[in-house]
């Protein structure tokens, strides 16, 4: 009998969908197809085997095909969730009688959904789907060339953990597993935050020492804000923790080191905080005001309260460093 073929979709044709579909194309049973709304990545795709936007230097597996066909969805076996976490709610809402009611969706996003609530929240309540999380230390540009690269897979349901294990089998991707879904989303949200710190640190330190001793502060804080929002500690100890947070934190290639950088610099100008600023500063207020919400005091959580100052203009970027060492 000739093998089961399942179709996998992204939604979004970007870096990390790009990435992850080119590694799954290389698969014979599966049929993968990249889903984007922008009309020249498609015809790019399909006709020069380039993602012209985000990979323009590499030429893509040929089973990897793209569409902007919204019915592409009603045949999905598996839709991986691959565009920014601030539209991603009402994009798919938008497009929800097209998606197969019994398709896994599969979020990649890190943030926010909608008010407090993590993307997976927000795809249980609106959604009869199951649905996972996957976060971890990667950058897109790694998993393109076939660097060993690892993910954290957040469940509810255990059999949906089985079929990614499944898919994944065989690729450059490890995994490793947790049904704390709510943590592993809580998790991808707070490292990101917590990398901007340290890139405001070593923005005006080239010290070990110092990068170090903040490091073993964000850690300890991020274990008691994950607590506090209903994680679990081991999850810290996830791909999608300690390994995820270092690798945000401490390499330039990311977005989010680089704002701490800029920041850190006073580079930090309307256009900066437009373009880069909008999920980071959007997690940092809706965690900050969570926190206090529940009672806790700043003392509880100072880094995440001097970044949620910088972020909203509340103080000169001097006083940072000797803020949250005072802490």
């Amino acid at each position: 009998m000739p093998k089961q073929v399942n179709s996998i979709v992204f939604i979004g044709a970007g870096t990390i969908g790009t990435a992850l579909g080119n590694v799954l194309a290389g698969k014979t049973n599966i049929n993968v197809i990249l889903h984007s709304i922008e009309k020249e990545i498609v015809d790019a795709i399909n006709t020069t085997g380039v993602n012209v936007k985000y990979f323009p230097m590499n030429h893509l597996n040929p089973n990897l095909k793209a569409t902007y066909d919204d019915h592409i969805f009603e045949s999905s076996d598996i839709i991986f969730l691959a565009i920014p976490s601030v539209i991603l709610i009402d994009y798919v809402n938008s497009i929800k009688s097209y998606i197969n009611p019994k398709a896994v969706l599969i979020n990649l996003a890190k943030g926010f959904g909608r008010g407090n609530n993590t993307i997976v929240q927000c795809m249980k309540q609106d959604f009869p789907n199951p649905v996972c999380s996957l976060k971890g230390p990667t950058f897109a540009r790694e998993i393109i060339n076939h660097l060993p690269s690892a993910f954290t897979v957040g469940y509810y349901d255990e059999t949906v953990s089985d079929q990614v294990s499944k898919l994944f089998t065989g690729t450059t991707i490890y995994l490793d597993y947790s049904d704390d879904i709510v943590g592993v989303e809580i998790l991808s949200i707070l490292k990101n935050m917590y990398a901007i710190v340290i890139g405001i640190i070593d923005a005006h330190f080239n010290s070990p020492n110092l990068r170090s001793l903040i490091l073993t502060k964000a850690f300890s804080e991020m274990r008691d804000i994950l607590l506090q929002l209903g994680g679990k500690e081991e999850t810290m100890f996830k791909y999608c923790g300690i390994g995820d947070f270092t690798h945000t934190a401490l390499n330039d290639l990311s977005r989010n080191r680089t704002l701490g950088l800029l920041i850190g610099k006073g580079f930090f100008t309307e256009h900066v905080s437009h373009e880069l600023v909008l999920e980071g500063k959007n997690a940092v207020n809706i965690i900050y005001q969570e926190l206090l919400s529940n009672s806790l005091k700043e003392n509880k959580f100072p880094l995440l309260a001097e970044l949620y100052k910088v972020l909203n203009n509340r103080y000169q970027i001097s006083n940072f460093i000797n803020a949250i060492l005072q802490s």
